[in-house]
């Protein structure tokens, strides 16, 4: 699953190396699926999203166009440097890792990644200790998993941190409590700061209509939905492949920013749609936990710390939206014309290039390559940031100047839409700093360009 996931994204998407860790006799066998171009190229990939934010990225680009022999000729050349960064130690004593083997496979499509296979071993040194694994944060992330036992060890590592000691008998003694509180930081992780398309469905609830009503009724709906699928897809009861579920998710976002547009409140039919939305989500997320190995062991208070640490990332989304904008500008008259409305749009036209993107119909080059840097983490954050803070300016002078209540109008539109546009470029960047300045500029742009004119109660959403 979570190679599938891998040919599916793109070149530049920083992905999880996935390592099998197999303890037998007195040997320790790693077998890593691995995008060895980046460590090759010595890229720094802790912390970024996207390999064109890291220095040497050109190097990066050249050794995917490499054939296998000679890629694999230069990770052998630079393995000396990249043992460095791998950690291998049984009771404080640091292992001797040997290169056994390198496989890459021939040239493709140089924008999805290259996984090569890697494999590693080094001798176990006497006594039961278990072996602890990881490597730099320069690596990027990592998925350990223990193979050959029943209940393996199973951890996602990110920014260097090492796994636990690996028993080299059995399973992992890892208590129910213990692996609940290990998977809500999973499932938050998947929607903040990885989940860029649920953020978008999630906001999309919210922007047609901030009262607690229509909200409750569609984060209830959705919830439902994705806890089931979820379930049902974590115990391989239902598979639907990556290439069906994902189109479809862009496809449910597209439509939600849609109707938020053209419906005047919540219809008849959202909680329903929203409901059969969620169970397209839910499978998504099941594919993570997929990739984590569950086993059986702790089986439902893992699913059920995901499920909960997925609805506390959906819930600080809302609140984060309610507080930033639902809160100071909800009840004015021109809140859907200059808040709403043009971030719907902005929703809809990211998960449109999505679907697009997802189906082959368009590739993340060329024209669309604008809009596969916003969603990827590409964006050169400063030049976006001053692009959003010039649109702000240039237009609240607009408005002093005419004190036209349509100028404010779509001046407002304007000023949203760019501004949420560059907010989720610098989102993906992450560059959260800049990015709440971005927020605090965008409120009080907003507040100024609203000063002297028309400032009706919006009426109550249905």
């Amino acid at each position: 699953m979570l190679l599938t996931m891998l040919k599916a994204a793109t070149a530049h998407e920083v992905q999880p190396s996935v390592a099998d860790v197999t303890l037998e006799g007195e040997t320790a066998t790693v077998a890593l699926d691995w995008v060895i171009e980046a460590p090759v190229a010595g890229l720094d990939l802790e912390g970024i999203a996207n390999t064109n934010d890291a220095e040497g990225s050109e190097v990066y680009d050249t050794l995917r166009t490499l054939g296998p022999e000679a890629l694999a000729e230069a990770f052998r050349d630079a393995w000396d440097d990249i043992r460095g960064q791998i950690t291998a130690e049984v009771g404080g004593t640091p292992l001797e890792l040997s290169l056994r083997e390198v496989r890459v496979p021939e040239v493709g499509n140089v924008e999805t990644p290259r996984i090569s296979e890697v494999t590693l071993t080094a001798a176990l040194p006497e006594g039961g200790e278990g072996l602890v694994f990881g490597w730099d944060g320069a690596l990027g992330p990592l998925v350990v998993r223990q193979a050959g036992v029943e209940d393996g060890y199973a951890a996602f590592l990110e920014n260097g941190r090492l796994s636990d000691p690996i028993p080299r008998v059995g399973g992992v003694d890892e208590t129910a409590g213990e692996a609940f509180a290990d998977y809500i930081g999973v499932g938050f992780d998947h929607i903040i700061p990885l989940g860029l398309d649920h953020i978008l469905f999630v906001l999309g609830l919210f922007f047609l209509a901030s009262k607690l009503g229509p909200l409750l009724w569609q984060v209830t709906a959705f919830t439902l939905a994705h806890t089931v699928t979820l379930a049902l897809g974590a115990l391989g009861l239902v598979t639907i492949p990556g290439d069906i579920v994902e189109p479809l998710i862009a496809a449910s976002i597209v439509y939600v920013g849609v109707e938020n547009v053209l419906a005047r409140g919540l219809t008849p039919w959202r909680p329903a749609v929203v409901f059969a939305f969620g169970l397209l989500h839910g499978l998504g997320f099941a594919s993570v936990l997929q990739e984590f190995g569950l086993g059986s062991s702790n089986f439902i208070p893992k699913l059920i710390g995901f499920n909960i640490g997925v609805e506390i990332g959906q819930l600080a989304v809302i609140a984060a939206a309610f507080i930033a904008l639902g809160w100071l500008f909800s009840k004015h008259g021109w809140y859907k014309m200059r808040v709403s409305a043009p971030i719907s749009i902005g929703i809809a036209v990211i998960a449109l290039f999505w679907v697009l993107e997802r189906t082959g119909t368009v590739s993340p080059d060329g024209i669309w390559g604008p809009m596969a840097t916003l969603t990827e983490g590409g964006m050169p954050v400063l030049f976006g940031a001053g692009a959003a803070l010039s649109a702000m300016l240039i237009v609240t002078v607009a408005v002093f100047l005419t004190d036209s209540d349509a100028l404010r109008d779509w001046g407002g539109f304007l000023t949203s839409f760019v501004s949420f546009i560059v907010v989720v470029g610098v989102f993906t960047a992450l560059d959260y700093t800049v990015m709440a300045g971005l927020v605090v500029a965008w409120v009080i742009a907003l507040r100024a360009q609203s000063i002297g004119g028309l400032d009706e109660p919006r009426a109550q959403a249905v």
